[in-house]
């Protein structure tokens, strides 16, 4: 319940502190989003690894919530106003009923509950199903980052309203990642420059073959270091993509033209890096969505659906399986890709503009539902006053 004259508090759970770039980029986002809405607000983040977190983001109050006593986690959801879900692809087997246990606690002691710009699926588990229609029923509003995670949502049985809108890393602004930089990486100045993203099969990727991804990809790289005279960079949003990069290199014939990124860059530099690449070939989502933010040309290797979905969204290339699987289809695709680099820019770029306005539109809803908190328990200097009945 809320008590008299303190700020109003909104917390926000999603998988922070697990040191992916690209759910750092979406908490990067997100804090600015929130607090442009209600300045005087306490900010509160559940993450992951807490120490990681409170480095990178100094102003916040942070939280542990995993390994830590169920007590503990109800004493801070017993003092927020507001409890936002995401963003970020949390919606999914084997990880559903985990996220969903803190905001049904929440649910559960008198919290609204937001989702903000989710994303869902796979999801076939019968448990994590009906933990996802028993709890995001009870939602005060629910937002996905696209058309697939709404679609899962309903074939599960969700019936609250759910809205369409984009991953707020799309509103992220970059810092720049200098020559010196690249330097510092072993890349040469004035070469040309593909980027490239590689990661493990995961839960999302069905029946990826690991090692044949490997050969595929450094099959790709050799073909473009030969045929545009390029260097390729390999782009690790978290730590065991290193070791996906470097499984490709072993199968490289020109691993002498290809380097790893190995600093420990802010989503915002890797966002930056954009500017210095000439194609971008990837299986991260966010790498794909920092290329299309920068108008490169990119051809997404659709290892999960929310990939496709990116992909069709801003009009890139759709891989069929047989491109998925065999070097000759896939290398057509990314040649004629690479003619028609220009042309793809720009209907990126339009393509982008429109996906920005649906990701403001996510904060502009939050802000709407605490604009309605605080009209009900607020006091005029923005503080909480006493809770209405």
């Amino acid at each position: 319940m809320p008590r008299l004259g303190r700020p109003l508090t909104v917390g926000l759970l999603g998988s922070y502190g697990g040191l992916n770039l690209g759910d750092e980029a979406i908490l990067t986002s997100m804090l600015p989003c929130l607090r442009r809405m209600h300045p005087s607000a306490d900010l509160v983040v559940f993450s992951r690894h807490p120490r990681h977190t409170r480095a990178n983001h100094r102003s916040t109050t942070v939280v542990g919530w995993e390994g830590v006593p169920r007590e503990d986690t109800l004493n801070v959801l017993q003092q927020l106003d507001l409890l936002v879900v995401g963003g970020g692809g949390l919606i999914y087997n084997g990880e559903a009923r985990r996220y969903l246990r803190l905001v049904q606690a929440a649910q559960e002691v008198g919290v609204p509950t937001f989702g903000f710009a989710l994303g869902a699926g796979p999801l076939t588990d019968p448990e994590d199903c009906s933990a996802v229609v028993e709890v995001m029923d009870r939602m005060d509003q629910i937002t996905v980052r696209d058309e697939h995670s709404k679609v899962v949502l309903e074939e599960v049985g969700v019936r609250r309203n759910i809205e369409v809108t984009a991953d707020p890393a799309l509103l992220l602004e970059p810092e720049p990642f200098t020559e010196d930089m690249l330097l510092c990486e072993g890349v040469p100045s004035g070469v040309r420059l593909i980027g490239m993203s590689a990661r493990e099969p995961g839960a999302a990727s069905g029946q990826l073959d690991q090692e044949g991804y490997h050969e595929l990809l450094a099959v790709a790289a050799d073909f473009l270091i030969n045929r545009l005279d390029a260097h390729v960079l390999f782009v690790p949003m978290e730590r065991d993509d290193i070791r996906h990069s470097h499984g490709v290199l072993s199968y490289m014939a020109n691993p002498d033209r290809a380097r790893v990124l190995n600093g420990p860059y802010r989503p915002t530099e890797i966002l930056g890096l954009m500017h210095h690449l000439d194609l971008v070939l990837g299986m991260r989502l966010h790498v794909l969505i920092f290329a299309a933010m920068t108008g490169v040309p990119l051809l997404p290797l659709p290892y999960a659906k929310k990939v496709c979905s990116f992909g069709q969204a801003v009009g890139a290339p759709v891989l069929t399986d047989v491109m998925r699987e065999e070097a000759g289809p896939l290398l057509a695709e990314v040649d004629r890709l690479w003619d028609h680099r220009h042309a793809h820019a720009d209907s990126i770029r339009r393509s982008v503009d429109h996906l920005r306005e649906r990701a403001g539109v996510t904060g502009r809803l939050c802000g709407d539902l605490i604009d309605r908190i605080w009209q009900r328990e607020g006091t005029p200097d923005g503080t909480i006053g006493v809770a209405s009945a």
